[in-house]
């Protein structure tokens, strides 16, 4: 009990503190506004980040910026229970969240609304990802240069294979399963009806999802809402003709729109929007953050984010998941008698196939002390999904890209490549496969036999994996796999996925698995990305011929949703960019 009287320490001080401001708290009452302002951006965690102690440097964000979805529901909560409190008004700003993200976030609106409050949302400019946020609100105001750019989904998948064969470069590559077409970014001159089915499937879901959502927000028909999709995009005056806005309201002119511009001259006279920060200085008990004497029960969260790759962490960028990262993350979080249970945030479409054994291995041995769960709201893919199988139970979101079980391997060949530039190799080996791995020429018919075998054997040993973590057969995942690609809820019905739901459900229900208290838990991170990456260097890895487990729908999907591509410049891009640099360096062009 040697925590009771620190416990009992620090809560005096806080007491003290607060009977000190009470003065100042019940003189500021009577001005207490009657709108709270709210700032949504970018994406924030589904639950607050523990800051470092002694942290230093760094930039805090604005007062009214959402840090967390769990933040959030907590502040509209307080909120909802002040009978003076009008409601809040919530300005969108470059919000880039996955759907599953953005299905909490309209959760936590509806239930504010539900106790009667007023939501008004304010934006500049939203895209199609972010619209259904704004759309859910009482009231939707937009400035009057803004835009709306809601035109529902669009995908380019990319073919590579001409534009590498006229720079001299060769892929070689065998694969197991027609749907695994990962490799074919790289050898085919265009995109395979398998890859183009595959994406027009998750286009059909989620475009469905999308029209559902604006229809409840805004009270119109799904016909009405397919009808004003294909309109788009929207400046601000057409959006609100068209019924997707209220009314064109400044920056400047939404407290007097609100109703809250106080009558007199003078700017000391015009009303603020406060923030949540500035409100909770106007009530006479605010609440506080008592400690506790029986501390909260803690979960261990350990993110897999990027490409799956062999080695240690370095650099930064958040693009690739080493295998030494997540296994030295996975063995702390093990270690931890405080951690109850362990879920596992997975978003990859996948990787090097030695390295997703050893985090699977990892995973499976932590999973015999505490109880691990897998959750994805993203993409978990390929060697992605291979981790995911060694937990208790795999948790998905609805329209995260889920399966394709499958591998492949090859190399490069640079050998017209190098001729062009005047580099001349002689090749002098002593072994029938001593030359495997060079990037001078393609593999011999023995050498393409023996990677065959080995892709065959590893694609077996895949399909162990799996079908002892779901319980069937390999034989029986063998019909859902070859590089199949899945939704999260496709997914749960053909068994790949336990649950389809949220991250809080996903955490509660490893905290129920632990039988300990869900009701009151902290989140501890353990790793995390580390690293930059690029898909070709990846694959070319030093000219050796490798098996990965990729799925390239992932690369398709994971790009911001809207009027952005689908391929916009992104890993592969970077990767074959710097490359053709390296190239022209060589020649002397610019």
């Amino acid at each position: 009990m040697l925590r009771l009287p620190f416990v009992a320490l620090i809560n005096l001080f806080i007491l003290l503190r607060s009977l000190l401001g009470l003065p100042f708290r019940l003189l500021a009452s009577r001005h207490r506004p009657a709108y709270v302002r709210f700032r949504l951006t970018g994406d924030p965690p589904y639950r607050e980040r523990r800051a470092p102690r002694l942290q230093l440097g760094g930039t805090r964000p604005e007062p009214a910026t959402v840090t967390s979805v769990e933040r959030f529901q907590d502040a509209l909560r307080l909120l909802a229970k002040d009978v003076r409190l009008k409601g809040i008004l919530l300005e969108i700003e470059g919000l880039a969240v996955p759907p599953a993200k953005r299905d909490a976030l309209l959760a936590v609106l509806a239930e504010f609304r539900a106790t009667g409050k007023r939501v008004v949302a304010w934006a500049v400019s939203v895209d199609t990802d972010a619209y259904p946020v704004l759309g859910a609100a009482d009231e939707v105001l937009l400035a009057p240069m803004g835009r709306v750019e809601l035109t529902g989904y669009a995908a380019e998948s990319t073919a590579l294979g001409e534009a590498l064969s006229r720079v001299g470069i060769q892929a070689h590559f065998v694969r197991r399963g027609d749907y695994k077409t990962a490799p074919e970014l790289f050898t085919h001159p265009a995109v395979s009806d398998i890859q183009r089915r595959t994406v027009e499937s998750f286009l059909d879901e989620r475009y469905a999802d999308l029209v559902e959502s604006v229809s409840r927000g805004r009270r119109k028909t799904p016909e009405e809402v397919r009808a004003l999709i294909d309109q788009g995009p929207f400046s601000a005056q057409r959006a609100v003709a068209a019924g997707l806005a209220d009314a064109l309201v400044s920056e400047a002119d939404l407290p007097t729109h609100l109703g809250l511009a106080k009558t007199g001259v003078g700017d000391e006279d015009e009303a603020e929007l406060e923030s949540l920060s500035s409100y909770l200085a106007t009530v006479p008990f605010p609440p506080r953050r008592w400690r506790a004497v029986r501390r909260k029960t803690r979960l261990a969260l350990v993110p897999i984010s990027g490409i799956i790759a062999p080695g240690q962490a370095g650099g930064g960028g958040g693009r690739l998941a080493t295998s030494g990262t997540v296994v030295k993350a996975l063995r702390a979080a093990g270690r931890d008698r405080r951690a109850k249970a362990v879920v596992l945030y997975i978003n990859s479409p996948g990787g090097a196939a030695l390295a997703s054994e050893q985090m699977l291995e990892a995973v499976q041995r932590v999973a015999r002390k505490k109880p691990v769960i897998a959750f994805m709201d993203r993409v978990c893919a390929s060697a992605g999904y291979m981790v995911a199988v060694g937990a208790k139970e795999i948790w998905s979101a609805p329209h995260a890209v889920v399966g394709s079980i499958g591998v492949f391997s090859g190399k490069f060949e640079a050998s017209a490549l190098l001729e062009r530039l005047g580099i001349h190799r002689t090749l002098l080996a002593r072994g029938e496969n001593a030359a495997y791995f060079s990037n001078s020429r393609g593999f011999t018919p023995h050498e393409r036999a023996a990677m065959e075998a080995d892709v065959e054997e590893t694609y077996q040993a895949f399909l162990a994996h799996v079908a002892k973590g779901r319980g069937r057969t390999p034989e029986e995942i063998h019909t859902l796999a070859e590089g199949r690609v899945y939704s999260g809820m496709r997914a749960k019905a053909l068994g790949l996925v336990d649950h389809v739901g949220g991250f809080e459900a996903a955490c509660r229900q490893a905290l129920e698995l632990a039988k300990v208290p869900a009701d009151r838990f902290e989140i501890t991170t353990y790793g995390g990305p580390k690293q930059k990456f690029s898909l070709l260097k990846l694959l070319m890895g030093a000219a050796q011929a490798r098996t990965y487990a990729l799925c390239p729908t992932a690369w398709s999907l994971g790009a911001r949703w809207g009027t952005e591509r689908f391929d916009a410049p992104g890993p592969w891009w970077d990767g074959l960019t710097g490359l053709m640099e390296e190239l022209k360096a060589a020649r002397g062009e610019e």
